[in-house]
C-alpha cells in the first residue's frame, strides 16, 4: 500500500493482515550476517543485534537507520469515569495536553534527549466516551473515526513511530480491553494506574466485570468500540498505517499495549512491525506480553505514559543501530576469528 491509509468499517481489518507486506527476509539475513562478522562473539550484544536485525527487515536494507524518528501522543476522555475508577479528575487530560504542547512533561525531555519529533493529537477531549457499564464506549461510526485520525497523524516519511497516550480513566480501559481480549478475572489485569488506592481498585474490578458483562462475546474490534477509548482507537489506527508504510513502531506501556490487544486478536502478525519500549509496572503488562509473545526492550519500573518508556527506548535502538552499521568487521580489522 502506497496511498493514504484510510478505513471505512471496522469490517475491512480482518483483511488488512493478508493484504500488508511482511518484513524482508533477504534484508534480515543480510543483516545477520553482518552481525554474524562483527568484532564480537556471536551474540554478544544479545538482544541488541535482534533489535538491528528487527529493523533492517522493516526498513528493507542491512544497514538500518534512523534519521527521523516521529512521536505521537493521543489523548481522550473516558465516560467509566462515571463509576469514580480515576484519582485525578477528567480536566486533568487537556491539562496535560496543554503542558504537552509548551514543553513541560517528561514525553518532551526523552524525546528531546532521544532526537524524536513530537506532536499530540486531542481527541474530542469535551465529549468523553459513553460509560461501558451503561452502553459501548463508542459507535462503530466514531470508532472508524478515531482509527483514522490515528492513521493521519502518522508521517509517512520517517524512519520509526513512537506511540504514546494521555486518558485520565484509561487504565481501567486498559485493562477491559485485556480481559475481553485474553479473558481471565478482572483482576488479573487491574493496577493502580495513576494512584487509586484500595477502594479505587475495587472500583476498577467492579466497573469491568459490569462492562464485560453488558457486552458479552464481541468480535475483536467491536471490542475496542464498546470498550476503548478514542486514543486506544487512534493508537490502533497509527499502528495500522505505520504498517500500510513500512514503519516499524515502538508502543509505550500497558495502555498502548492493550490499546492494540483487538488488532492482535484479529491477527498476531498486525504487530509484527511493532516492539514493546517498556514493560510497565502496571502488574497486567508482563501477563499481556506473555500472551502476545513479546518481550519488552527495558524495565525501569515507569508506569507513566505518554509516550515514556517508548521515547526512552528510542535511544536503545538507535545504539543497536550504531554498533550493527559502525562496527567494523573481522576482515576490515584484520582481527583473527572471524
Amino acid at each position: 500500500m502506497t496511498s493514504t491509509f484510510k478505513i471505512t468499517s471496522l469490517d475491512e481489518i480482518a483483511a488488512l493482515a493478508d493484504s500488508f507486506s511482511t518484513r524482508d527476509e533477504t534484508s534480515t539475513q543480510a543483516a545477520t550476517d553482518r552481525q554474524n562478522s562483527l568484532t564480537k562473539p556471536l551474540g554478544a550484544l544479545g538482544r541488541l543485534e535482534d533489535i538491528a536485525i528487527f529493523l533492517a527487515g522493516w526498513q528493507k536494507t542491512d544497514r538500518p537507520k534512523i534519521g527521523t524518528a516521529q512521536a505521537v501522543v493521543f489523548a481522550g476522555n473516558h465516560g467509566i469515569c462515571a463509576q469514580g475508577v480515576n484519582p485525578f479528575p477528567q480536566e486533568v487530560t487537556a491539562q496535560m495536553v496543554a503542558n504537552f504542547e509548551h514543553g513541560g512533561a517528561a514525553i518532551n525531555q526523552l524525546c528531546k534527549a532521544n532526537g524524536a519529533e513530537l506532536s499530540v493529537v486531542a481527541l474530542d477531549l469535551e465529549t468523553p466516551t459513553n460509560d461501558f457499564t451503561t452502553a459501548p464506549a463508542m459507535t462503530a461510526h466514531e470508532c472508524v473515526d478515531a482509527i483514522n485520525k490515528g492513521a493521519e497523524a502518522v508521517d509517512k516519511t520517517t524512519d520509526i513511530l513512537i506511540l504514546g497516550e494521555m486518558g485520565i480513566g484509561n487504565s481501567t480501559v486498559a485493562a477491559a480491553l485485556a480481559a475481553a481480549v485474553f479473558k481471565g478475572e478482572p483482576t488479573d489485569w487491574v493496577g493502580r494506574g495513576t494512584g487509586s488506592d484500595d477502594d479505587g481498585v475495587t472500583r476498577k474490578v467492579d466497573a469491568i466485570s459490569r462492562g464485560l458483562q453488558l457486552h458479552g462475546n464481541l468480535s475483536p474490534m467491536d471490542i475496542l468500540s464498546a470498550l476503548g477509548g478514542r486514543e486506544q482507537a487512534a493508537i490502533c489506527g497509527a499502528v495500522l498505517a505505520a504498517r500500510a508504510y513500512g514503519i516499524p513502531v515502538i508502543l509505550d506501556g500497558y495502555i498502548c499495549t492493550a490499546s492494540v490487544a483487538p488488532l492482535f486478536k484479529e491477527s498476531a502478525s498486525l504487530l509484527d512491525h511493532c516492539l514493546i519500549g517498556h514493560l510497565s509496572v502496571e502488574p497486567g503488562h508482563a501477563k499481556l506480553l506473555a500472551e502476545m509473545g513479546k518481550t519488552a526492550i527495558l524495565n525501569f519500573d515507569m508506569r507513566l505514559g505518554e509516550g515514556s518508556g517508548a521515547a526512552l527506548a528510542l535511544g536503545i535502538v538507535k545504539s543497536a543501530l550504531a554498533c550493527h552499521n559502525g562496527m567494523a568487521t573481522f576482515a576490515e580489522a584484520q582481527v583473527s576469528g572471524g
